[in-house]
């Protein structure tokens, strides 16, 4: 394994045994998402091996895949103006990443690489949702379940006619997302009216037909080089906001560890802009003196880098910086500026779970 390689597989398994850490693997409308919670039953826990399993759901990552990734840290503005996203993709070029493609319900038989040993025998069925870097399926035993599946086979879950999609939305089988650099398994209920109409706290997944239409493979929110896609992503735990999405106190430790991986991993015009402002905020420059940069990545990470600072002098009572960050931010982040480049705090997620 290359130096290079070993330290994406540390920086991996350090934060599989973080429990506020998120992972997922999926497309722009169909993604498997891995959370895990203090009080879960953990059925296989190898950081090293880069699986972790509950008795909620579990992920797997090829290590050995890894010497074809390449890592992408990456930040997103929120709409909400103390906040931004962040996240590491792990992407692999195109041609690698794609997947069966499958445009119809397929049965592909006994899953032979479920997480647990117990799983092995049940059927797993491509839902065919035809995405570029993942197939995304359901595992069953259920007789009633199998019978309704295979009478639907050959043609789309979502056409009218076929009950695939209402019988597996009733009997709520395991989903198992699968793509090049590994799989997510949720066992838990489907989001839905036997939930409450929100999404399970913890493992879940999200089948959203809007978004499928689209056609892409990610969110134009993260800037993914040409000619590669992601095919796994960790969502390291957020300095501003809890696992249900609410604010918290801003945790200085956490913004230092995902800096780490920025300064690795992050976009070379990202990481340039925010080292200027913080250059700026250190010599006390007026934003007058600062030209906003030309990309969308560059505003992006301009408006961020404010956010950041703010955050952290609010939270260190830190009056002499806050006031120079609020300053910056009257000329350069302002509620409404550059709509287009906001995103979501969960992009996509929201309204329509499966």
């Amino acid at each position: 394994m290359s130096a290079a390689c070993r330290a994406l597989h540390d920086h991996l398994r350090a934060a599989l045994r973080d429990i506020d850490a998120g992972w997922s693997i999926g497309s722009f409308g169909a993604i498997g998402e891995f959370h895990q919670r203090a009080d879960d039953l953990r059925l296989v826990d190898d950081p090293e091996g880069l699986t972790r399993v509950s008795e909620k759901g579990g992920i797997r990552l090829d290590g050995a895949a890894l010497a074809e990734v390449r890592a992408l840290a990456y930040e997103t503005l929120s709409p909400r103006a103390h906040r931004w996203g962040l996240g590491l993709a792990l992407c692999l070029p195109e041609a690698q990443a794609a997947m069966s493609g499958r445009s119809v319900l397929t049965e592909l038989g006994p899953d032979e690489g479920a997480l647990r040993a117990e799983d092995r025998g049940a059927l797993l069925f491509d839902m065919g949702l035809d995405q570029l870097q993942v197939d995304f399926c359901i595992r069953t035993r259920d007789p009633e379940l199998i019978a309704i599946l295979r009478a639907g086979a050959g043609s789309s879950v979502m056409a009218p006619g076929n009950g695939a999609m209402a019988a597996i939305l009733e009997a709520h089988p395991h989903r198992v997302v699968i793509s090049r650099l590994g799989r997510v398994e949720v066992y838990q209920k489907i989001g839905g009216p036997a939930t409450g109409g929100v999404s399970p706290d913890g493992p879940h997944t999200h089948v959203l037909p809007k978004l499928l239409k689209s056609g892409r493979s990610h969110s134009a929110n993260i800037p993914v080089p040409e000619g590669f896609v992601p095919c796994a992503y960790l969502h390291p735990a957020s300095p501003v906001a809890g696992p249900q999405g609410q604010d918290i106190t801003y945790d200085a430790g956490r913004q230092a560890a995902f800096e780490e991986l920025l300064a690795a991993y992050g976009p070379a015009g990202y990481l340039a802009v925010r080292g200027a402002v913080l250059a700026a905020c250190a010599a006390g420059d007026d934003p007058s003196s600062f030209t906003e940069p030309a990309t969308r990545t560059g505003r992006i990470g301009l408006r961020n880098t404010l956010r950041q600072i703010a955050r952290a002098a609010e939270s260190a009572s830190d009056a002499p910086r806050l006031a120079w960050a609020r300053r910056w931010q009257a000329v350069f982040d302002q509620s409404g500026q550059h709509a287009e480049e906001m995103d979501a705090d969960n992009p996509g997620h929201e309204g329509e779970p499966s």
